[in-house]
């Protein structure tokens, strides 16, 4: 069953606490403990304390939360065991999904699987026409190319609500875009253009966070000014002819905007990770990579030939025990040291809402003296008090990440992505990465795209409207994540993650959510399985420092009478701490063997 997970400011590393116990730093060291990290750990206070705040007089404590507060308060809060960690308060809500709500999603489920077997059965009759791909009749003794039965789900379940996905836009990506009008007249499998435009419809589902995807301004002026001066392509890899001197200007602006020694830039956010990863690490060597990483993750964790084992989303005690046994079994069979250990995380997750807990991930790399890979594309301008991403959100030094990975697809309005850290390693990927070898470089009025907007972000420009739209983000995002909470939605997801995951569970109000969102001129994302757990189907919202207020109180005026209307409002406030969810013990593992 899913739980809450409301993870508090500071979490004890290395002394762990058994249910209705909270462990004694000074105790000696016994079976199944591990001794203190040195790195940031300070000394437990004599009163308990979360988020900085001092808590006497609520009762007991388990599992080093605080019980028994007051009725009102709807968040609990981590205790302050090494309290050097996190230098402010860290807040993330994973409401218990209702076992009502669970059981009939899986029963509805259920219900469409049957009758999606009674379709199969009256098309294989062909009693109802059959238009999914199929094998034809002459070539029923080949090997089969088209396997069926795994596209079941395909022609049974995703068709009924495929008109939630792919529309169209013919408008920039900004806070209201224009989206063509389309109709379906057999269900769902075929589209038609009416020729209608549907104007001004609310824009909740672009990356667009600080408001750069935009035709008019500087960003546009500027990417107009060197379009014409260099073209749109440049035909040519970066070790070939396509080196152009805003490729160097653009590396040296994203190194110093990082606080790195230096970066490299690429074409596309997705290769950037499924092309560098196998450059960094092979067969020997381990990965460690979150349950919930980005698919570009995953590819790339595949193509290395490393050995893979997953720990849980945001686990720390997950990700530590991973860690303490890759030092002390070894590599399978041989029991050799491993040669590298990588771990991978993101900053932002982009179907949970949560932040990376990047202190506690940084000491149990230095206590295990492993490396670390940060996603940062959808933190990167979006997080910090200066855009600088999850790094600076937390306030940390740019040189505790050894891989620091970002795009410029959503924050700054553009393309491509970007590594950056020490020389030595840039030096290296730029002999070793296909990514850079083999692709052909930046578009030059892209490139102009980002070069404007970060130097807008970084007041190089001098203004400071960089500054007010990262502080706008910011704004909307808390402002429309308490107004969600206070209508009674389930959400997930840090309080200050532009990612705001507004949970729907049944599938049938998937499709119907999207749709009637879209009736009142707000276009939604809607995700499902197999994108999320079976039973935890959600809208995705994507706030906006281009959302204004009036916009972003249309939207919940709407959501609250769409919400009525398909009756989404689930919240009892039942709220249950990261640590007393069990993990599994067991690990997955890939590997070449």
């Amino acid at each position: 069953m899913t739980r809450t997970r409301v993870i508090g400011s500071r979490v004890g590393l290395g002394f762990r606490c058994r249910a209705g116990v909270v462990a004694d730093p000074k105790r000696p060291e016994g079976a199944g403990r591990m001794e203190r990290p040195e790195q940031g750990l300070g000394e437990p206070d004599s009163h308990p304390r979360a988020n900085g705040c001092s808590l006497t007089g609520y009762g007991a404590l388990r599992n080093g939360y605080v019980r028994g507060l007051p009725e009102t308060e709807t968040e609990i809060h981590h205790i302050a065991h090494n309290g050097g960690l996190y230098k402010r308060p860290f807040n993330e809500a994973f409401e218990e999904t209702p076992m009502l709500v669970a059981v009939l999603t899986y029963v509805g489920y259920g219900v469409l699987t049957l009758f999606g077997y009674l379709r199969d059965f009256l098309r294989q009759w062909k009693i109802e026409k059959c238009n999914h791909a199929s094998e034809r009749e002459e070539q029923k003794d080949f090997v089969p190319l088209y396997q069926d039965f795994e596209n079941f789900y395909t022609r049974n379940l995703y068709m009924r609500i495929r008109d939630s996905w792919n529309r169209p836009i013919c408008s920039v990506p900004g806070a209201k875009v224009d989206m063509m009008e389309r109709l379906s007249h057999d269900y769902n499998w075929t589209f038609t253009y009416t020729g209608r435009v549907i104007k001004d419809v609310i824009n909740m589902g672009s990356y667009n966070y600080l408001g750069f995807a935009q035709n008019t301004g500087i960003c546009k002026e500027a990417a107009a000014k060197v379009l014409t001066q260099y073209g749109a392509g440049v035909c040519s890899t970066r070790q070939e002819m396509g080196n152009l001197d805003k490729h160097e200007e653009l590396e040296k602006l994203v190194a110093r905007f990082l606080g790195v020694e230096a970066a490299m830039t690429y074409g596309m956010g997705f290769s950037t990770n499924s092309m560098n990863i196998p450059a960094l690490v092979g067969k020997g060597c381990l990965i460690l990579s979150d349950e919930l990483n980005h698919a570009s993750l995953v590819l790339g964790a595949r193509l290395s030939g490393a050995t893979i084992r997953i720990f849980k989303h945001n686990n720390m005690q997950s990700l530590e025990k991973l860690l303490r046994d890759a030092i002390v079994h070894g590599q399978p069979r041989t029991r050799r040291p491993w040669k590298k250990i990588l771990i991978l995380v993101e900053g932002i997750y982009s179907m949970e809402g949560s932040i990376v807990r990047l202190p506690e991930v940084i000491a149990l790399k230095k206590k295990y003296k492993s490396y670390l890979y940060l996603d940062e594309a959808h933190s990167i301008g979006a997080l910090g008090l200066t855009g600088r991403g999850v790094v600076e959100y937390f306030g940390l030094n740019p040189e505790d990440v050894d891989v620091m990975m970002g795009t410029f697809t959503k924050s700054f309005g553009a393309a491509g992505g970007y590594i950056g850290g020490k020389k030595e390693l840039i030096d290296y990927l730029r002999t070793h990465s296909h990514s850079a070898v083999y692709a052909t470089s930046l578009s030059p009025p892209v490139m102009e795209q980002i070069l404007t907007s970060m130097k807008c972000i970084m007041g190089e420009d001098g203004t400071t409207f960089g500054k007010e739209c990262v502080q706008q983000l910011a704004e909307n995002t808390r402002y429309f994540r308490r107004r969600l909470k206070e209508m009674g939605f389930i959400i997930y997801g840090n309080e200050d993650s532009p990612v705001v995951p507004l949970m729907l569970y049944m599938p049938a109000k998937i499709g119907a959510f999207g749709r009637e969102m879209l009736k009142r001129n707000i276009g939604v994302v809607v995700v499902g399985f197999p994108a999320t757990p079976i039973i935890e189907s959600r809208a995705r919202f994507c706030v906006s420092a281009a959302h204004t207020k009036e916009i972003l109180d249309i939207v919940l005026k709407e959501l609250d009478e769409v919400a009525d209307l398909l009756q989404l409002k689930y919240s009892r406030h039942r709220l249950v701490p990261l640590l007393d969810r069990p993990f599994d013990e067991t690990t997955y593992e890939e590997t070449e063997d």
